[in-house]
């Protein structure tokens, strides 16, 4: 494609060399460049794109896309100055592509919990209806029935925009994203165009990036902002920032709520371990999911469905029928009777409410809590995620989570900090030790909650990803126990 008709939507300060000229690839990564290629240097938080303008021109890279023009010129590359480039390259790469989140219903989801399993259901609700869809999430994308891979909640611009086409290219109508606060502060989604956006809560997470609570939500927000006036936007009013998100949104505002303040509203009937009977705005239903969070998973997961013009009685239907995702509250039962459940919760408020669905349900004799924090992150959370973790829980095991480049001591001596006056608690470093620890400590009617990883088949320690998932040592040692 030209490169004047890839910059037709951006606005440029100044450009040095020909626009007429055929652009064949886009990166980001410099070492990528080559004849015909468009390399967008970006301004990331370790590391700057900028420097390596000289190495991509060296290459042959045809153009560059850049917040500051390098001191020296290459004649064979054309250089392209905006205002910022990773907004700049979102914009070129829908053009790049077609367009493709106008030819297709592109619904994003935010907010801090609930987004993976809100995106997925929608997909799964979709295709059960008969439709071809896509999934974005953090735990995998999904092209119809074909499936990649996730590397990132959000991916990048370039493939974001490549997922999209490849989706309308292959006949998905639909597609369900989860957006993350990180891309949308660094504009992976400039370019797009959402059908409709949802808003699940916010709560404490993510602040070694943000700062600050009030950036966090500022980057929420953007999602909102952005939407055009033909679009929806769907919040759950029971948490006091769904009211934010819609301060100044062009697109069409619908509300939910588990409290009946909602234009949608749903009531909790009965809970036990498999499974919840909800009334969603008077009509009832049966859900395999448990918790009251994923009460409002599946109201925000049927309004956005009738938002996209479903008929209400099929995806009532529909919806009951779909299962848990993969590690969100995922359940295994031995053979003697004791319950484990993994489960993502991995900040405070996600752990509490696990717990307290757990405890709601009232069958637990005792509860045995396995949990821990994410090194190179948010350190102000960890007391609070153990302070819960003891509070609610006849016996609490902190281990590792992802340390990644953090002494995972150091990380347990800081939720340590939170037990003030418990001693119900053990630290075990060794996060397979940790789970097998506690299903021997439990007796038939106990459950052991091990969360924090979910559907992470993974574990970072130091900069190295090593094989680990709590689903295979939970098998494992039941099929041990017979």
């Amino acid at each position: 494609m030209k490169l004047k008709k890839l910059l037709e939507r951006v606005q440029t300060k100044q450009i040095v060399g020909p626009t007429d000229i055929e652009v064949t690839e886009l990166t980001m990564d410099s070492r990528k460049a080559a004849p015909g290629v468009l390399f967008a240097a970006i301004e990331g938080t370790v590391v700057d794109g900028h420097n390596f303008i000289p190495s991509a021109s060296e290459a042959g890279v045809s153009v560059v896309v850049c917040n500051r023009l390098p001191e020296q010129t290459s004649p064979s590359t054309c250089y392209v100055e905006v205002e910022d480039s990773s907004e700049a390259i979102g914009l070129i790469a829908s053009a790049f592509y077609g367009y493709p989140s106008e030819k297709l219903a592109l619904v994003g989801v935010t907010g801090t919990n609930g987004k993976t399993t809100t995106a997925t259901l929608l997909y799964a609700l979709t295709q059960k209806l008969g439709y071809r869809a896509g999934l974005i999430s953090t735990v995998i994308y999904k092209v119809g029935d074909k499936e990649y891979p996730s590397t990132h909640t959000t991916p990048d611009a370039i493939t974001l925009n490549r997922l999209l086409a490849q989706m309308a290219n292959e006949g998905c109508g639909y597609c369900f994203m989860e957006v993350s606060s990180h891309s949308l502060v660094q504009h992976r989604t400039a370019g797009l165009r959402f059908a409709g956006a949802l808003f699940s809560n916010l709560t404490h997470d993510h602040l070694d990036y943000h700062k600050t609570f009030a950036e966090y939500l500022k980057a929420k927000k953007r999602l909102f902002d952005s939407l055009p006036k033909e679009s929806w936007a769907l919040v759950n009013v029971d948490d006091r920032n769904g009211a934010v998100m819609l301060q100044n949104c062009r697109g069409e505002r619908h509300t939910y709520s588990l409290r009946g303040v909602g234009q949608t509203n749903t009531k909790i009937i009965e809970t036990t371990l498999e499974g919840m009977l909800l009334e969603i705005d008077g009509r009832q239903m049966w859900s395999h999911l448990l918790g009251r969070f994923n009460g409002y998973n599946l109201t925000a997961v049927y309004k956005a469905a009738c938002l996209l013009g479903f008929e209400s009685d099929e995806v009532m239907v529909a919806l009951s029928s779909l299962e848990s995702v993969c590690g969100r509250f995922e359940t295994f039962r031995s053979k003697s009777g004791v319950v484990a459940i993994v489960d993502y919760a991995h900040t405070p408020d996600a752990l509490e409410n696990v717990i307290d669905t757990i405890l709601g349900v009232g069958t637990a004799r005792r509860l045995i809590t396995v949990c821990g924090c994410g090194g190179d992150r948010d350190r102000t959370k960890r007391p609070e995620m153990a302070a819960i973790a003891v509070e609610k829980s006849h016996t609490a095991i902190f281990t590792s989570d992802n340390p990644r480049t953090e002494d995972p001591e150091a990380i347990l001596r800081d939720m340590e900090q939170g037990t003030t006056g418990h001693t119900n608690y053990l630290t075990i470093t060794d996060r397979a030790q940790a789970i097998r620890t506690a299903l021997r400590m439990a007796e038939s009617g106990d459950v052991v909650l091990v969360a924090g990883k979910g559907h992470e088949d993974y574990q970072i320690i130091g900069t190295e990803k090593r094989h680990f998932s709590d689903q295979e040592h939970i098998l494992k040692y039941f099929n041990e126990i017979g």
